[in-house]
């Protein structure tokens, strides 16, 4: 009999988790409470209960090439970061194209989910649920998908803010800002310097009189576009990766902060924040820079207290006449229809197996999906952990657990924080899909290349192992091709320049493949035969004009 699987959300991750199921032959039920898929991504005038609200000009912060699922490229015409209803366009392909929506129950709350009386024997779950109606239907799964994100109840911390109870002027959650035509000729405060409350103050900041940025610890400032134009995520790759793990982690934030500071110097814009680069969590933002260069955002320490329509900030300056305070503060997740003792959330912390699986259930038959805050893309890690969980669930064992090193402050937005290429290779051997570069150099060495020295794309955990994808390759070879694709929207007589050097990229090759050279021959000395150098040198050659 096929196993049954219950999926809760139909967003990003509960999409993927779907057809992760149909995948391993498993038979996917999924329970959406809104009447129609998207999650987070999914704009709605009217915020609904529970759940995330995006305002009408959200822009994604990584480029399509690093978003997309693994074997469903984003089309090539899609620019390189989308706006939320192309991001939405996208979901509605990727659910047809693998028929995903006939398995999900729409308009559906999920009330209780329980282990039955012989969970230890069947590792199956009484599930309840309730319809608009009110209706309520009980079920029975073998397994149990929680697909419902981070983003689920927001964060209004009012207990930390004095006086806020008698402001004379409106406040709300970032979560009900839409559009910025109301506040227009007013005085607003934004507190908070994520990415919603970055992209607040500047949208703000075009039609009001002033805007305050109010923040705490202060951020790193990222860009979208990164050097010579190419997605600031492109330049996440092995290498990189490589040269951060051997580093001592404080030259390695140094040799980044001089980089961004070259941009605009952080101190000079009092945005410079005491943590380190990769402690925290960055901010993407294209604009606030401008913006606090022409006086429109200015930039301000935290909130003491609140007097009237006055605000007084933690250095004593007091800013009269304000009209409207924006709460960016993030979110709280939690997990209401769970027995209380099984999965806890203290401090928007949860303690879960690789941040997936709750430890001591006798059946690994419960997964969290999505709970993760990557320094990258969510949805493939999202499709990573589905590909996993759904080979657990069919009965392959749960490996040996591989620690995390948390490098991040404490903080509530930085509980769940991961490393997008670690996380992912670790997911990816539980699956047996990570790349093996060893065999790469051997049998693809133009493959290897990209993968060694290009972006580290989803399309990389499709060459290999359970649900390999024959497009992979190509997708890959042919990455850059799709992000040039989407700049060149007029024709040009203009030659080119150069995108990248081809001394600097070579001499960085070739410094990784003799370090990967020298490891594999120390712990592998069979292998001095077969990387005899005129065995691979002509097949890496007709490659080279390609990617360089």
């Amino acid at each position: 009999m096929s196993r049954r699987v219950c999926v809760i959300g139909g967003g990003s991750s509960g999409l993927t988790s779907i057809k992760s199921c149909l995948d391993e032959g498993l038979e996917p039920t999924c329970f959406e409470s809104s009447d129609d898929i998207g999650g987070l991504w999914r704009f709605k005038e009217n915020p609904e209960a529970d759940r995330a609200s995006i305002y009408h000009s959200v822009i994604i912060n990584t480029s399509k090439e690093m978003m997309c699922f693994s074997d469903f490229p984003i089309p090539a015409h899609f620019p390189n970061y989308m706006h939320n209803s192309l991001i939405m366009d996208y979901f509605r392909m990727y659910a047809e194209h693998f028929q995903l929506t006939k398995h999900i129950r729409f308009q559906i709350r999920v009330l209780q989910v329980k282990p039955r009386p012989d969970f230890s024997r069947s590792g199956q779950w009484d599930v309840e649920t309730e319809n608009k109606k009110g209706e309520k239907e009980k079920h029975i799964f073998d397994a149990v998908m929680i697909c419902i994100g981070h983003h689920c109840h927001p964060n209004l911390p009012l207990h930390d803010f004095p006086g806020i109870d008698k402001f004379k002027g409106q406040y709300f959650h970032s979560r009900d800002y839409k559009t910025a035509e109301e506040w227009r000729g007013k005085r607003v405060v934004v507190i908070g310097i994520g990415n919603s409350g970055g992209d607040i103050a500047v949208e703000l900041s075009r039609v009001t009189k002033q805007v305050f940025l109010s923040t705490r610890r202060g951020a790193w400032i990222l860009n979208r576009v990164g050097q010579q134009g190419v997605p600031m995520d492109f330049q996440l790759n092995r290498v990189v990766k490589m040269a951060q793990s051997v580093l001592p982690f404080g030259l390695v934030c140094r040799l980044g902060e001089n980089k961004i500071n070259q941009r605009f110097n952080h101190s000079l814009y009092s945005l410079q924040p005491k943590h380190r680069l990769f402690s925290q969590h960055p901010t993407v933002n294209d604009e606030l820079p401008n913006r606090i260069l022409s006086g429109t955002v200015q930039v301000k320490p935290n909130i003491r207290r609140l007097q009237g329509s006055s605000i007084e900030f933690d250095d004593g300056t007091v800013e009269d006449n304000i009209d409207l305070v924006v709460f960016a503060t993030g979110y709280n997740f939690s997990f209401p229809f769970l027995p209380s003792n099984m999965l806890p959330v203290s401090g928007n912390k949860a303690n879960l197996y690789k941040y997936m699986f709750p430890p001591g259930l006798e059946r690994p038959t419960l997964v969290v999906i999505g709970l993760v805050q990557p320094l990258g893309a969510i949805m493939p890690i999202s499709e990573m952990q589905a590909r996993w969980a759904t080979r657990v669930f069919k009965g392959k064992p749960l490996l040996l657990p591989v620690l995390l090193t948390n490098v991040y402050v404490t903080s509530q937005r930085h509980t769940i924080q991961v490393d997008y290429i670690d996380y992912m290779d670790q997911i990816a051997y539980q699956v047996g899909a990570r790349p093996s570069l060893l065999r790469l150099l051997l049998r693809d060495p133009g493959v290897w290349l990209c993968v060694l020295l290009g972006p580290c794309t989803p399309y990389q955990y499709r060459l290999r192992g359970p649900g390999q994808w024959d497009g992979a390759r190509q997708a890959i070879l042919t990455t850059w091709d799709r992000m040039a694709g989407a700049l060149k929207t007029r024709p040009s007589d203009i030659p080119e320049p150069k995108q990248r050097s081809l001394p600097l990229t070579l001499t960085v090759g070739a410094a990784a493949l003799a370090l990967g050279y020298y490891w594999n021959i120390h712990n592998h000395p069979s292998l001095l035969i077969a990387l005899d150098p005129t065995t691979w040198q002509d097949k890496i050659k007709p490659y080279l004009p390609v990617l360089w």
